[in-house]
């Protein structure tokens, strides 16, 4: 065996050849007893089996087994086979937090066949398709988060409690006295590779975001999820709450997670930039076929990118003291954040999505819903400019500009009509999507709130 070098390397990259054999000299050398085999179910909850770190080959060759029937919308039943998840080497990460562990992702087998209704293998179906045509899908995910607490009264407020003013956003203080969490998230990320560029307080007291570098699709979507551990994790050690719910209250912005979208060929060349385009924008023919297949099946792909009933209590057009960052209006424009796809130039930014949303079911959707676009040459309308917030619902409805869905039952309503999406993603995966949320709306509809008391006790 190979001397140990005076400074391990903390970031796993797997080679061409002697993959099992590297991999465990690099577990080996960082002390790791155990391995949390991990895929996600179709909410986007971490699942997790922790596997001893002797049994790598077996759990990259046959995998590790998990009860089907008790996974969320995996739709199997108790004397179905085992869901397989067959780790992929590559995706080997240590966990800075928590020492002698490491996680991994990577195929999840039912019998001989990749399982329709994994979400990861969803997206690496789309992925897939692109790489037919010579394309890869470049994604760059934003994820807006609230740190938080309880206190005495058992109410959530946020982690700071001198973090109170009224437009906190990029404030100083924010920063510094979060300075425990954010650095102990940062490190944790870079330890294992992630390129974080840029961190900063948002609209909300007590709401963050951080920002890494883009990736290919795939990547990205493992990337978020071991942010969202990361941020979890870090912020229970220090006492804290890390929620990634859309809606923490009706006065304060909610947390979105926008989708930045570029294709590449095999040369690495960014096929959606054009510089020649007139408007200025940067586009290509390519792109603008993409943002009108992404407009056409907007309101079914609302219902996958704001997946809960609380999506859409961020989905409004404004408040009085701020807009609310979140569009409903089915358009797009140079640099609009008023319209579900912003145009930063020579790419396209997805906005509509929130921080709820399952990243691998997302990002497919997208895939499908632009290759749609592009495969039956649509036009794109013409693009808009314009702060949607400052116009009447009169006036947008002159521009013919459409909204998303108002609510989660008609977005489900959306994307049960919407057969191309099905098609593309699957009729099984759509149809146990819909049961799911279904029974979520349902749940919902029948809860009485605390505004509903205060609103009709004595009204009548």
């Amino acid at each position: 065996m190979s001397q140990m070098p005076n400074v391990l390397p903390s970031v796993w990259v797997c080679p061409p050849e002697n993959a099992l054999e590297e991999a465990c000299l690099f577990l080996e050398r960082h002390n790791v007893k155990y391995i949390l085999a991990q895929f996600v179910d179709l909410h986007g909850g971490i699942k997790s089996k922790a596997v001893p770190v002797h049994c790598l080959k077996g759990l990259s060759e046959t995998g590790a087994g998990f009860a089907g029937g008790a996974i969320l919308g995996f739709d199997m039943t108790p004397q179905d086979p085992e869901f397989m998840m067959v780790a992929d080497l590559s995706t080997l990460a240590l966990l800075p937090w928590l020492p002698g562990y490491a996680c991994i992702r990577g195929t999840g087998m039912v019998g001989d066949a990749p399982y329709p209704l994994d979400p990861r293998n969803v997206l690496a179906a789309q992925t897939a398709r692109l790489k037919a045509r010579g394309l890869r899908f470049m994604t760059g995910l934003e994820p807006e988060f609230y740190l938080l607490k309880r206190d005495q009264e058992g109410r959530v407020v946020p982690f700071d409690s001198t973090d109170t003013l009224d437009r906190p956003t990029y404030d100083y203080q924010g920063l510094t006295r979060n300075a425990a969490f954010l650095e102990g998230l940062y490190d944790a990320l870079t330890v294992i590779g992630l390129d974080v560029y840029q961190i900063d307080h948002e609209d909300a007291n007590g709401q963050f975001e951080l920002n890494f570098k883009y990736d290919e699709a795939l990547q990205s979507a493992d990337n978020m999820q071991f942010f969202k551990m990361a941020a979890k994790e870090v912020a229970n050690d220090l006492g804290a709450i890390c929620s990634f719910l859309p809606k923490l209250s009706a006065t304060t912005t909610g947390n979105g997670m926008h989708v930045h979208c570029s294709l590449v060929d095999e040369a690495d060349n960014n096929i959606f930039h054009d510089a020649n385009d007139p408007s200025g924008m940067g586009l290509s023919k390519t792109a603008y076929q993409f943002i009108a297949g992404v407009m056409e099946h907007a309101p079914a792909l609302a219902a996958l990118l704001c997946p809960s009933v609380n999506s859409y209590k961020r989905l409004i057009t404004g408040t009085p003291q701020s807009p609310s960052w979140a569009p409903v209006f089915i358009a797009y424009g140079d640099n609009n954040r008023s319209a579900m796809l912003r145009i930063p130039y020579g790419r396209i930014e997805v906005r509509i999505g929130d921080s709820s949303m399952n990243p691998y079911l997302a990002t497919a959707a997208i895939i499908a819903a632009g290759l749609d676009g592009i495969d039956r040459e649509l036009e794109a309308p013409e693009a808009h400019s314009i702060n949607f917030y400052d116009l009447t619902p009169e006036q947008v409805d002159e521009l013919g500009v459409a909204r998303l869905p108002e609510n989660l039952n008609e977005a489900l309503k959306a994307l049960a009509e919407d057969t191309f999406l099905a098609e593309a993603l699957g009729e099984r995966l759509i149809d146990s999507f819909l049961r799911l949320k279904r029974q979520e709306w349902h749940e919902y509809h029948r809860a009485v709130s605390e505004w509903e008391i205060n609103r009709y006790l004595t009204f009548y």
